[in-house]
């Protein structure tokens, strides 16, 4: 019950708030302590053995340290679950993006580089609303369904840990010459992590597309299905299917990451241009995914 409570109002301060700009960040604190393990361990032979221990030691110290907030502090888990989610800053973000590029194609490649990974710098202006939609779509699963569906699963500790799951994986999880081996297990057990959120997170878009009809949505799912296996992430392929194919539209294509072409198969068929509007309806969706997802939450928490 104490969890649940802490679900309804860490989730409502996001919606009011979003991530805290002058407030201390405990990914930020996540991230100082990847970073410090990075710089001083990967170097060197056994570099993939010394990520391993990284990942599973920094994720095995988070799980403690939310046990032990969870025992002795409980009346401040509602903080964690403030800090844990992350949907009212990624729409603002993405709203940003599209607002950006109406005023220049510089503006907008800019913005959108504040929430993708890949080289922004020579995107044309479909590419940045693409990459803007495609992080819509990843993060809605990395940044809420995912953390609510290990609250459900393992309580605030495992909120917290999977946290730390997932920035090890967005620091460290690139098949890049630095990090292929000491990002590997990073890399892998965010895959597993993700297995099951990503999935849910392709379902409850389909459901809140606003598509009533049974055959409409289930050439949501099969078109899902199709091309969800075909990115190279066993996991992010999914919401950005259930996105491409309520927008129907095409996502994915070669891009730069550090450096380092990466050619990334096509999600759909249709490239058609982008629009604010597309902007607009995949934040409805996202919203109503993300509702949906926190009553499921809150009633795992209440029943079990």
């Amino acid at each position: 019950m104490t969890n649940c409570i802490a679900l309804l109002i860490g989730w409502v301060l996001d919606l009011l708030f979003g991530d805290p700009q002058r407030l201390p960040h405990p990914i930020v604190w996540f991230g100082k302590a990847i970073a410090f393990c990075e710089h001083r361990l990967n170097k060197g032979i056994h570099r993939k053995l010394k990520g391993a221990l990284v990942a599973i030691g920094l994720i095995a110290a988070t799980f403690a340290i939310g046990t032990m907030i969870n025992w002795q502090l409980p009346i401040i888990n509602f903080v964690i679950v403030f800090y844990c989610l992350a949907g009212t800053t990624l729409i603002r973000e993405v709203r940003q993006v599209f607002l950006a590029l109406d005023r220049s194609l510089e503006e907008g490649r800019t913005q959108v580089a504040r929430i993708v990974g890949r080289d922004t710098s020579e995107l044309s202006a479909q590419e940045v609303r693409t990459a803007a939609l495609e992080t819509l779509a990843e993060n809605l699963s990395d940044g809420v369904i995912a953390p609510l569906f290990w609250l459900a699963v393992l309580g605030i500790p495992g909120m917290l840990a999977y946290k730390m799951v997932n920035t090890l994986d967005s620091m460290i999880g690139y098949k890049t010459e630095r990090y292929k081996d000491f990002g590997c297990w990073a890399a892998h057990i965010d895959d597993v992590a993700n297995y099951i959120p990503a999935r849910l997170t392709a379902l409850l878009m389909i459901l809140s597309s606003g598509r009533k009809l049974f055959t409409i949505h289930y050439s949501l799912f099969t078109f899902v299905w199709r091309y969800g296996r075909k990115h190279a992430s066993p996991n992010s392929g999914y919401p950005e299917a259930a996105l491409a194919g309520i927008l129907d539209c095409r996502f994915g294509g070669p891009h730069y990451y550090f450096g380092e072409l990466f050619d990334k198969p096509y999600i759909g068929e249709n490239d058609r241009e982008l629009t604010t509007e597309d902007m607009k309806k995949a934040v409805r969706v996202n919203r109503t995914a993300e509702v949906m997802m926190v009553v499921l939450t809150a009633l795992c928490l209440w029943f079990i």
